[in-house]
């Protein structure tokens, strides 16, 4: 049984602080401007929020997919919302509901039934209504109805990629470790993948979790926290970081995971200041200790399936899940389960192509590497949706195959070019791009995982 919830109470959509790792993804989403945030927390306003759903799907972390039952004369404002650092604990649904009752019943004494009905619906029992206050909001979430609608309603406010993972990819865990009960790991090795005459300082750190377990798949990301606190004396914010190790480690068969950091310094690529956590991480030294939470992710993950052809697109560090992906696939090279590689690859030069020499050392049969470079001297500029175009038969052969999943990582900016120029792929082949992007996002084969 779904029966509604009395007019006197409210389901209000929550955001637990102890999970969100302040991504944005959630206000990018809401379709309504519903959700906000300040230094603090990401908030959902209640007098805006109109339940739709459209924020839960796409979370990395699940952060958003929370509920509290409450009277709607006390519902927890935007300014409540920033000051938690938890979330407050659900008031006893059966007082509640006992409450609105007392109301209702008091309203149908002084103005008549067409009051009461409005007020709240009737209940034969106690146990009957405590039953209808359960079935309706005391899992803490909306009814599967509500759910699919706000499915729907995601793909339809992104209309960029997947809200769902490919059918083949493995399970994934998330949020094995939190704020409160971070799990420590060891740093084993922090090198430099850029050149050493290269502006961009970018790394490649490998950290080692010893015994305590912390299963990740490729396109999964971890949250680091940074030592100190903030302006406010509150300890800093975990900062998200995909992973570039497969899911058997930096090393085979060991403990650990990599990651594909770059130095933001004040000054450079429009930085007015050094980035605190990222310092952090290209500071560090063998046998330093950090803080980990995570992992997240459930959506941007790997196919499965034997013989899985990957199309990925990255600029920068957003070659993490790539490099993650590529060295999956290189690992098997010697049995049948691979498909086609395609990689399209942007930087600004070659110096300042994270992972370039090990990357040209990749077989030409294994993957087919595109690189886009943007400032390299004596060259034009060339950017990763000018190689799709050029490659636009190969890429569209590749999007028509079942067998194909598209992972698109790198700075926010690269989304629309990419889009269009995978339907430049499509409409000059004489195909409707908006009836193959529907089906690539419905399978779970297109995946952006932008900053």
């Amino acid at each position: 049984m779904n029966a509604p919830l009395p007019a006197s109470l409210l389901k209000q959509h929550l955001i637990d602080p102890e999970i969100c790792i302040r991504c944005n993804t959630c206000e990018e989403t809401c379709p309504i401007d519903a959700i906000t945030h300040d230094g603090n927390n990401y908030v959902v306003n209640p007098d805006v929020c109109n339940g739709c759903m459209a924020c839960v799907p796409p979370c990395p972390t699940g952060s958003i997919d929370n509920w509290r039952v409450i009277p709607r004369a006390r519902a927890y404002g935007v300014d409540d919302q920033f000051g938690w650092d938890a979330l407050p604990p659900q008031e006893p649904v059966e007082s509640l509901l006992a409450e609105a009752q007392a109301v209702a019943q008091a309203v149908a004494g002084q103005g008549g039934a067409s009051a009461s009905a409005d007020a709240a619906p009737a209940f034969a029992t106690p146990e009957s209504a405590s039953a209808a206050l359960a079935s309706a909001a005391l899992a803490g979430a909306p009814d599967d109805a509500l759910i699919e609608e706000g499915v729907a309603a995601a793909a339809v406010v992104v209309n960029r990629g997947a809200t769902v993972p490919p059918w083949s990819a493995a399970h994934p865990y998330v949020n094995l470790y939190t704020h409160k009960e971070p799990v420590v790991a060891t740093v084993v090795g922090n090198y430099r993948v850029t050149d050493d005459a290269a502006d961009s300082d970018v790394r490649h750190i490998v950290l080692d979790f010893g015994e305590a377990s912390f299963p990740v798949l490729e396109g999964q990301s971890i949250g680091i926290l940074p030592p100190g606190v903030d302006a406010r004396g509150r300890p800093h914010h975990a900062r998200q970081y995909s992973v570039a190790s497969p899911r058997d480690g930096e090393r085979p068969g060991y403990n650990n995971l990599s990651l594909t950091v770059k130095r933001v310094a004040a000054g450079r690529d429009g930085n007015t200041h050094d980035g605190l956590c990222s310092n952090y991480l290209c500071d560090l030294a063998k046998h330093d200790t950090v803080r980990v939470i995570g992992p997240f992710g459930n959506t941007f993950l790997m196919p499965g399936r034997s013989g899985a052809n990957l199309l990925m697109i990255c600029t920068g560090t957003g070659s993490a899940p790539m490099r993650a992906m590529t060295e999956r696939c290189r690992r098997r090279m010697d049995g049948k389960e691979n498909g086609k590689l395609m990689l399209f690859f942007g930087a600004r030069t070659r110096r300042e192509l994270p992972y370039f020499g090990p990357l040209m050392k990749l077989p030409a049969d294994f993957i087919d590497i595109n690189l886009a470079l943007s400032r390299e001297p004596g060259q034009p500029k060339r950017y990763v949706q000018d190689l799709i175009v050029e490659r636009a038969a190969d890429v569209l052969a590749l999007l028509n195959d079942d067998k194909t999943c598209v992972y698109v990582c790198g700075l926010k900016g690269m989304e629309t070019g990419v889009l269009d120029a995978l339907e430049h792929a499509a409409v000059q082949a004489g195909q409707d791009w908006s009836i193959l992007h529907q089906a690539l996002c419905r399978q779970g084969r297109l995946h952006f995982e932008t900053y």
